[in-house]
């Protein structure tokens, strides 16, 4: 099989360029200062185009996407028949003074997907909808604090983050209380520490932080958690942004069998398009109207008719086990590969959102990191600190190149650390 290794002539340069114009040249998680690229000189900065599975650089260099936009990518990049729908209504209109009928189509799909849903509620971002489920549990119960998972991320709002952080003051996080991933007994601890003070649970459906196993919800974890939140009057909210419409289409909370009170998806709505959304139920229906809370853009009605499009497609074509199932092989398959070489990849979290890291490594990860180093020069797209994505573009002969880059790759590093491997600091198996 043929494997090149790619040079970023052109993306250094616009990124010199870019330095000159922008903070930090690319702020934010895809910027090479976030340590998301390591080392940068192995890493594309700016892409040209996107097709199905893959991305282009500006250098020409092609990338089998396994962050797929840090999931958005569903369906496969330029998805025609969301595309379609998409281009369609922008001939009729997007921005207009008064929102476009397509809206009330989108919220009658999406009561008629997610099986929590009795009312739905559009935004942009995660975070848009992350924060406004928050105020809603506030302003039902009439309480302050909220409940989160250690290791979560809700977005970049002050109160998602942590005291010390650039731009956070005790204010924004003095009413956060938090406990460890599958501890109900922790959540049951802070119920009667806090009688009638708290307004919300909010966590991922399982979890899955940065540099760190994910794991799923342990037996009756979710049962567990519910029963105390319908025992107190706590709002339990499902922070769905990543994994909503991939583990299930009906919601990831029905996956693990419980319903929430609010749900909140954005990634694979509308399989790249910028809309997010925030299922609920009756319950808290009327209190919507007691809260002043809008956008802009958030009425704007292309993105709405891509997510139409989209979840239909994903109806049709039964996506979620698609993505699982290709997830599923191309994972066993990569965990084979580093095994020839005496690696021990461990493999964590649902197949169409997984998260990897060898179990043999040194301290500092840097096997892992030189892997997948040598894996993007070669045009195989990962990251070696977040969970990674699987659209339904994919193909079998994408898993099968994967598997053929990540074979040299591991041989490569196998022969860079063979003074570790000689010292016993890399035990291979």
């Amino acid at each position: 099989m043929d494997i090149k290794i790619n040079s970023y002539t052109n993306n250094r340069a616009l990124y010199e360029k870019a330095l000159k114009y922008i903070p930090m040249g690319v702020y934010g998680h895809l910027g090479p200062s976030e340590g998301c690229a390591i080392p940068v000189s192995a890493f594309p900065i700016f892409s040209e185009k996107a097709q199905g599975a893959y991305f282009w650089d500006v250098d020409g260099n092609r990338f089998i996407d396994y962050m797929c936009a840090y999931g958005p990518n569903v369906l496969g990049y330029n998805d025609p028949d969301v595309d379609a729908a998409a281009f369609e209504q922008m001939k009729k209109g997007n921005c207009v003074t008064n929102p476009d009928r397509v809206l009330v189509d989108f919220a009658e799909l999406m009561v008629d997907t997610v099986a929590m849903a009795d009312w739905a509620f559009f935004a942009k971002n995660g975070g848009d909808v992350t924060q406004f489920a928050v105020m809603i549990a506030r302003q039902a119960t009439g309480r302050k604090k909220m409940v989160l998972t250690k290791g979560f991320y809700h977005g970049v709002a002050p109160w998602t983050q942590k005291l010390g952080y650039g731009g956070v003051i005790p204010e924004d996080v003095c009413n956060n209380l938090y406990i460890d991933w599958n501890a109900p007994e922790q959540f049951e601890a802070l119920v009667k520490k806090y009688p009638g003070e708290i307004a919300g649970f909010i966590s991922t459906p399982y979890y899955h932080p940065i540099f760190e196993d994910n794991k799923l919800p342990a037996e009756g974890y979710w049962q567990k958690i519910r029963k105390i939140c319908d025992e107190n009057g706590i709002v339990l909210i499902f922070d769905d942004i990543r994994a909503g419409f991939r583990l299930d289409i009906a919601g990831s909370d029905y996956h693990y069998g419980i319903k929430a009170d609010l749900e909140c998806f954005c990634k694979a709505i509308a399989n790249g398009y910028n809309v997010s959304a925030i299922c609920g139920t009756d319950a808290l229906k009327s209190t919507i109207g007691d809260i002043m809370y809008t956008g802009s853009y958030w009425l704007s009605a292309v993105p709405f008719a891509a997510a139409i499009a989209c979840i239909k497609k994903m109806k049709e074509t039964k996506t979620q086990e698609v993505i699982n199932a290709k997830g599923r092989k191309m994972q066993d398959g990569l965990v084979q590969v580093a095994r020839t070489h005496g690696f021990d990849l461990r493999v964590t979290g649902e197949p169409s959102m997984w998260y990897m890291r060898l179990g043999n490594d040194l301290p500092s990860t840097l096997c892992h990191q030189e892997f997948v180093a040598e894996c993007v020069r070669r045009g195989v797209f990962f990251t070696s600190h977040h969970n990674h994505f699987i659209n339904q573009a994919l193909s079998d002969e994408d898993i099968d190149y994967t598997w053929a880059v990540a074979d040299e790759a591991y041989k490569i590093v196998k022969a860079n650390h063979q003074a570790d491997i000689d010292a016993g600091k890399i035990k291979l198996i």
